[in-house]
């Protein structure tokens, strides 16, 4: 049996915030802001995760109105994910995540991105996918207000 999720996250960019995606953190004048890291790529492949094995979301997982969530590493989130997946027998086989942002541009971080997320899923990098697209200028992630992530996962039974 094999099963598709996917997942979707955006935080808005201000300074004073570190700049975390998949894991990566990422030289920028601006970082992420949320409850937890806001690293929004893993929130994206969290979800997705989630999502293809029937799991609900990183909102039902992780509220973000739990204080011990707040400043939180978004791996534990992950990690915690596949535990779910694992107990019920289903594992990750390829990942696609594209990452929504003007600036900065990601193509000097891309395969550090696509790396940390093999590791963290236990696949060959192979099996993982990054891509970055631009705003165009066009609203809130074309104008650096924000970055989004759109991640794609299949999972199969062990």
């Amino acid at each position: 049996m094999i099963r598709v999720g996917s997942g979707h996250d955006t935080h808005r960019l201000a300074e004073g915030y570190p700049l975390v995606l998949g894991g990566v953190a990422v030289r920028h004048t601006k970082g992420l802001v949320g409850h937890s890291d806001a690293d929004a790529v893993l929130h994206a492949v969290t979800d997705a995760l989630l999502g293809a094995a029937g799991l609900g979301d990183i909102g039902d997982a992780f509220p973000d109105t739990d204080p011990q969530w707040k400043g939180a590493d978004s791996r534990i989130f992950l990690r915690a994910a596949l535990e779910r997946l694992n107990l019920k027998g289903w594992k990750p086989v390829n990942l696609d995540v594209t990452v929504f942002a003007q600036e900065p541009k990601l193509g000097p971080v891309k395969a550090a991105i696509r790396d940390s997320l093999a590791h963290l899923l236990s696949l060959p990098a192979d099996c993982v996918n990054v891509k970055a697209k631009t705003g165009e200028k066009v609203g809130h992630i074309g104008r650096g207000e924000a970055i989004g992530a759109h991640a794609v996962v299949l999972i199969e039974k062990a």
